[in-house]
């Protein structure tokens, strides 16, 4: 790993840089430290840096291209119990059944992110327009978003594509986020943390999103 100096300006701005192989091509990887740092700042802020950069090169490893990798016996056999055996009995759910779903399916999906409205919360928002006291704007926002996006999926009769993901990222977050309906940006990364501060998970790169979603949707029409 190294320091890379950019000039701007009247400043000198400072990132560690790293290129490793993957795949039979060369990554590189640079985490901005900081602009007109002395050495003992440059210091402190590398230590970190090469921490955070180590995880983004586990992140990348663990990812396998389907394309390019054997599929396992174990995994062979998981794949066939996925067939169907015997006869399938379809049962629709009432317009009372797909609300009870939808208020569900909102407050788990928003409790991950970190929303703070209660199941009966979404209730008396989706039921009642009833906004509860001490919320955050986003908060109300985002769960109005999803049963949106929930009601799309009902009504679409576009397969599953990444126009359609984008589709329903921008309903479920355009009154919240201003990156409503677009992937995750170079640099951008998503990781949950304990409260430790020990990372249990970490998304794919933002640089592989979109080359993973494709491989996926080629590999379910090749299964």
């Amino acid at each position: 790993m190294y320091i890379e100096v950019r000039k701007d300006k009247k400043r000198k701005k400072y990132y560690l840089a790293h290129s490793f192989r993957f795949n039979s091509k060369i990554k590189k990887i640079r985490h901005y430290l900081g602009y007109n740092l002395s050495k003992e700042q440059l210091k402190n802020k590398r230590n970190l840096a090469e921490k955070i950069i180590n995880e983004k090169i586990k992140a990348y490893k663990k990812i396998r291209d389907p394309f390019k990798t054997v599929i396992f016996p174990d995994e062979l056999e998981q794949l066939k119990t996925l067939e169907a055996r015997g006869d399938i009995k379809v049962l629709h759910l009432t317009e009372d059944d797909w609300l009870k779903f939808t208020e569900m399916f909102v407050y788990d999906t928003n409790a991950i992110e970190g929303s703070t409205v209660t199941l009966s919360e979404v209730s008396g928002i989706l039921e009642k327009n009833k906004w509860p006291r001490y919320k955050t704007k986003w908060e109300i926002s985002e769960t109005y978003g999803l049963a949106e996006a929930v009601k799309y999926i009902r009504k679409t009769k576009t397969h599953l594509s990444l126009k359609l993901i984008k589709k329903l990222h921008e309903i479920t977050f355009k009154n919240s986020k201003p990156f409503a309906g677009k992937f995750r940006s170079k640099g951008i990364e998503v990781m949950v943390a304990d409260r430790f501060g020990n990372i249990v998970h970490r998304g794919a790169p933002s640089t592989l999103v979109t080359k993973l979603l494709i491989s996926s949707f080629a590999l379910k029409d090749i299964l």
